[in-house]
């Protein structure tokens, strides 16, 4: 398989007419490359079927966890910039939280019963460690959301094209709004590193909290030899393994922090999943 062509790096067939893309309609990688893609529930194999449900309800528990870890702060951050776009990220979660739980609904008796177990899910009770530990500072908040928001951005960017088409066009929305959130919570971290009291804390503070948050992020990747991560491929559903998304995410996030006087532990420290 070339690099064009791998799952890391499907090719772009998107067409283009009169200014506005087109989605693609064809499976780009995986066992059914070439066929038209998947539209209903219905016509999905059966393990196909589960684990894009398993998916969904991970990606809408981690929204819904998500603004209760934010909403204590909608009160309480530093500014009013700051306060506007808590809020903003909390109806952000609540729109993907629902965005998920749609696609459930398209599964019938069994996606509505798995809704109902989201709905009823409460703090500290949710599936992924990082959305069970609370924000103790606003040092959290902006650690939380540069670093755990952008592993969720590497798990949207996964879906993208992905062989069942209602996921797939769910993604351009939702990863342009969390954009923000990512923006944010490095903005967060750069004026606690460089403007120090005056801002909101301290570089000290944020050094602490990225120490908290960095091995939380890496382990929402899960399990590195995942032999669920590498059906998602073969199906069509993502276009990474667990690993090569974490290699990315490191790549990616290293010489950011390094750019505003901070330091990522090494990769294998305090981690619960490797």
């Amino acid at each position: 398989m070339t690099e064009a062509s791998s799952p890391a790096n499907p090719p772009r067939k998107s067409l283009k007419e009169g200014g506005t893309v087109v989605p693609v309609r064809e499976v780009l990688w995986g066992d059914d490359a070439g066929v038209r893609k998947f539209e209903t529930a219905a016509e999905l194999p059966e393990e196909m079927r589960d684990l894009i449900m398993r998916l969904m309800v991970v990606q809408a528990d981690t929204e819904y966890a998500s603004i209760q870890q934010h909403r204590p702060w909608l009160d309480c951050a530093p500014t009013l910039e700051d306060r506007w776009i808590q809020a903003r990220i909390v109806a952000d979660e609540a729109r993907h939280g629902l965005q998920a739980c749609r696609i459930l609904r398209d599964f019938g008796a069994e996606g509505e019963k798995r809704i109902g177990e989201l709905l009823r899910t409460r703090e500290g009770h949710h599936k992924l460690d990082a959305f069970n530990i609370p924000f103790d500072s606003w040092a959290d908040v902006g650690a939380f959301t540069c670093l755990v928001d952008r592993v969720g951005v590497y798990q949207l960017r996964a879906f993208q094209e992905c062989a069942y088409g209602p996921l797939a066009r769910a993604m351009p929305l939702m990863l342009s709004e969390e954009q923000l959130h990512l923006n944010f919570g490095y903005n967060v971290l750069r004026r606690m590193s460089r403007e120090g009291a005056s801002y909101c804390g301290s570089r000290e503070e944020a050094q602490e909290a990225v120490e908290k948050w960095y091995p939380r992020a890496l382990d929402m990747f899960g399990h590195s030899q995942s032999r669920t991560s590498e059906m998602a491929i073969r199906w069509g559903i993502k276009r990474w393994t667990n690993e090569e998304a974490r290699t990315r995410f490191v790549a990616e996030i290293t010489p950011l922090l390094e750019s505003i006087g901070l330091t990522p532990p090494a990769t294998d420290w305090h981690r619960r999943i490797l």
